[in-house]
């Protein structure tokens, strides 16, 4: 996304470049390969291992000073949130890449297309939401850092990594459900709280944080639905604002590994292994 510093709605009008404008500058060339437009697309040497990127992890934050004024883009004005606040809200998602890659966004960041960011019409600069896609349950934490899409069908642009941990890289586009995450971040207190295992010393896999119990919820039954999970072993644990799913505890590191690798293949998850003793 030809990333924007906003200037004022007149300055920004006239100095749109970015992702949400990639339709209409090529809307008479067909889409290649993955839903990108022409020169922009995944780089030639991605990093290894993207699926191991961790999400971003929110923090308070100021909002910025430039980035949630009103602005016109494409003929259409968008009011940004002035404040942080409940957000939910479902359509396609789509993803940006090295056209845009180490250009300047919104926030006044250079565009990281393997950091995990995204661009949002409205949502604060910077905030943070969780984006889940809706056709196979993955979700990923991302940080609001730049304005768009600016296209009727489309509500957020991933970077590239956020897409493909989600898995629609190749498709180009999802349907995903996006939630803005409360400004607040776990402090060091609610973070100790929250590696305190709930029933009993031991061992234990931390396979997602949430905001929202919903989330953690269906994580939950989708453990559940594994046949060799034992379905007493997964549970929410909350801490502060956040809902933290958690298995275990296991009688020892090898059979929390096991079960660690089993939940990366079969739900691309990547669980953190907690120790208490």
């Amino acid at each position: 996304m030809n990333a924007i510093l906003i200037l004022g709605a007149a300055s920004l009008a006239l100095t749109l470049g970015g992702c949400g404008s990639k339709p209409v500058k090529q809307a008479t060339s067909a889409p290649q390969r993955g839903g990108y437009y022409l020169d922009d697309g995944p780089g030639d040497n991605p990093p290894p291992d993207l699926e191991r990127v961790p999400d971003a992890v929110p923090r308070d934050e100021p909002l910025h000073r430039f980035a949630n004024r009103t602005y016109v883009a494409l003929g259409n004005t968008y009011t940004p949130q002035a404040e942080r606040r409940p957000f939910r809200q479902e359509g396609l998602a789509s993803w940006y890449g090295r056209r845009f890659h180490g250009k300047r966004t919104a926030s006044g960041e250079s565009y990281d297309m393997y950091g995990m960011t995204a661009a949002h019409p409205t949502l604060p600069i910077p905030s943070y939401a969780r984006v889940t896609a809706l056709d196979n349950g993955r979700s990923v934490v991302v940080r609001i850092n730049d304005r768009g899409p600016f296209h009727s069908s489309r509500v957020i642009d991933l970077s590239y990594t956020a897409a493909y941990k989600l898995g629609f890289v190749s498709r180009g586009s999802a349907r995903v459900r996006v939630e803005a995450i409360g400004s607040a971040a776990p402090d060091s207190a609610e973070a100790a709280a929250a590696q305190r295992p709930p029933r009993s010393d031991g061992i234990y896999l931390q396979v997602g944080a949430f905001s929202s119990a919903d989330n953690a919820q269906r994580l939950v039954e989708r453990l559940t639905r594994e046949p060799e999970f034992d379905a007493e072993r997964a549970r929410v644990v909350m801490a502060g604002d956040w809902h933290r799913v958690q298995v275990g505890p296991y009688a020892s590191e090898d059979a929390a590994h096991a079960d660690r690798v089993r939940i990366r293949e079969r739900l691309a998850l990547d669980a953190v292994l907690l120790k208490r003793d």
